[in-house]
């Protein structure tokens, strides 16, 4: 088994439910197992452009899993979960219904057409980081360090739920 951090995002619909019912899908995925949920946070929505105060908040927040799938085949699952809950990819860093993004997995690091691992802007947002640092306060993002440090240094507004 490894472990895998999953942040998970929405701001389009009804928050809440979708994003109950990708964490239950997520839990329920063979090779899975739910290890932890963190608090959910509303952030605002982060644009190409920056900070985006007209678009709908999101609600963030972490899962941390232990899983028995290679990164791509967890990529997959969680691709199709965002697809079954009305996932559009129009535009770039634009409002969504559910957003899950692979973040971190054992540590590895890993570049391919499809994923890269750890996340590359995870580092930098504390709505990834806060949730993260609820569940697992002694984490480390490989290449980057203790999330807490990172946290520390992350200015991006986030309010707890």
């Amino acid at each position: 088994m490894t472990r895998a951090v999953i942040a998970f995002g929405a701001n389009l619909g009804d928050r809440e439910t979708t994003i109950a019912a990708a964490v239950r899908e997520i839990a329920e995925t063979d090779g899975v197992e739910l290890v932890a949920v963190s608090p959910v946070y509303e952030t605002p929505a982060i644009k190409d452009s920056g900070v985006d105060g007209d678009a709908p908040r999101y609600l963030n927040g972490v899962v941390v899993v232990e899983t028995t799938l290679d990164p791509h085949a967890l990529l997959d699952v969680l691709q199709r979960i965002e697809l079954e809950h009305g996932r559009v990819r129009a535009e770039h860093w634009g409002d969504r219904t559910l957003d899950l993004d692979l973040v971190d997995v054992d540590g590895v690091v890993l570049a391919s057409d499809r994923l890269v691992l750890p996340h590359p802007r995870a580092w930098q947002r504390a709505f990834v980081l806060q949730p993260w640092l609820d569940v697992e306060p002694d984490a480390v993002l490989a290449g980057r360090g203790p999330i807490a440090a990172l946290r520390a240094e992350a200015t991006d507004e986030v309010v707890r739920r």
